[in-house]
């Protein structure tokens, strides 16, 4: 062997003994995972630049306008929710994340040759809003589900925390990137960014190891697949007071984008650099949540009551804040916080789900999550735009409360357990 031979097991003897990063020990998850963080990046150098656009550029500092581009782009999660979960649990799902993926990719490629070239308008925007979230209702569940198939069951929680670290990791580089971008050459290239950004999640698709894959069951098509599925959720105490947090948090706290981008410029008169300063600051609690998830050998509902009350008191501490870096202080906790509540919910509800029917409940975990923003969004930007940007945080805190008093409430009944 020569001095610069690696042995065969390498890297699976490193992370086998690294707990934290134990999924990179397989070969498909380390190259999903390259692929997957070049497109994160992209993903919030787009989010970063979408809101600015929208906010200082479209209109004049109209945060319902940033609520209404919000609820377009979720909308679909609701409104496709019959489909779009029994299509992860019925075929191919590497095929399906390579039309998803590809269909994202040019979207974003589209809004940013019309911004570029001076075209762009806000309805413009809306459609692409909405067209980008169709295309991601499609893409959520298989992504989450198809984590299974690289990994298995064995090593699963651990990957869904390494996802959203590699995620996370992105939100700490794209906002400050896209702020640059923005200020130097304008919003329109941050699209073309994120668009050929995509380009590495199917690079790593093509070349992932088919034989080394751990297929899911595969469900029977049926008439009432959609039915099945909330048959099967109606049935599980312990799914509905997951779905019931979930859709407390993301209807009314999980408004990053109006939250952030009203404090930054209404109340702390920040520029671009700044706002995106703070969405990448928010990203080192983001990124701390999902390490700390990978760390654990399992998820535990106990987490969700953590997580809840952590939440609320950092968006109350937000709300407070009385000058820019003690609000970037409250950012970090409220991340650690969301990712805590989301990593836990996606563990949890995956491994106590017979693989035939994972899809479907995916489908609902995302539409419940993100589907009630099309609520939440348009009421948090008429708060912000009526009471000012602090008021909104009150309702983030709320939501924190709400969803804790769920859980202890589920606790006391029966103290639920992920199955292996």
């Amino acid at each position: 062997m020569s001095r610069l031979s690696l042995p065969s097991n390498f890297f699976g003897g490193v992370f086998r003994t690294t707990g934290v990063f134990r999924s990179l020990r397989g070969f498909n998850y380390r190259i999903w995972a390259g692929g997957a963080i070049v497109s994160n990046i992209g993903t919030w150098v787009q989010r970063t630049a979408q809101d600015w656009l929208v906010f200082t550029q479209l209109t004049h500092h109209d945060a319902s306008a940033v609520g209404l581009v919000m609820a377009l782009q979720f909308a679909p999660q609701l409104l496709l929710l019959p489909w779009t979960g029994s299509v992860a649990d019925h075929y191919n799902q590497r095929k399906l994340l390579i039309a998803t993926q590809a269909t994202m990719g040019g979207l974003s490629l589209a809004l940013g040759l019309l911004t570029v070239i001076g075209l762009v308008q806000l309805w413009h925007v809306w459609i692409f809003a909405f067209l980008f979230g169709s295309a991601a209702a499609f893409d959520a569940p298989v992504r989450q589900t198809f984590v299974g198939e690289l990994v298995g069951d064995e090593d699963l929680h651990n990957a869904v925390a390494l996802n959203s670290t590699s995620f996370n990791a992105a939100r700490m580089i794209g906002p400050g990137v896209a702020g640059v971008v923005i200020a130097t050459v304008g919003s329109g290239w941050a699209f073309l960014i994120n668009g050929f950004s995509f380009i590495g999640v199917l690079i790593s698709l093509a070349f992932l190891r088919i034989s080394e894959l751990h297929p899911n069951a595969r469900a029977d098509r049926s008439k009432e697949s959609f039915l099945e599925g909330l048959r099967y959720v109606w049935k599980r105490p312990d799914l509905k007071a997951i779905l019931v947090i979930l859709f407390l948090i993301g209807t009314f706290g999980l408004n990053f984008p109006i939250f952030v981008s009203t404090m930054a410029v209404e109340v702390f008169h920040a520029d671009a650099r700044g706002y995106g300063l703070l969405s990448s600051i928010m990203a080192v609690g983001t990124l701390a949540g999902a390490l700390l998830g990978a760390s654990r050998e399992k998820p535990r509902f106990d987490l969700l009551l953590t997580g809840s009350v952590m939440f609320g008191i950092g968006c109350a501490f937000a709300g407070l804040a009385p000058g820019y870096w003690w609000f970037a202080v409250a950012l970090v906790i409220i991340g650690v916080a969301a990712l805590t509540l989301t990593n836990t919910t996606n563990s949890l509800m995956q491994l106590s789900t017979v693989p035939a029917m994972r899809g479907r409940v995916m489908a609902l975990r995302v539409g419940i999550a993100l589907g009630g923003t099309p609520i939440g969004a348009p009421i948090i930007g008429w708060i912000a735009n009526h009471y000012g940007p602090r008021w909104t945080l009150a309702v983030g805190a709320a939501s924190g409360f709400a969803a804790a008093t769920i859980a202890i409430g589920a606790l006391m009944r029966w103290k639920p357990q992920p199955q292996a």
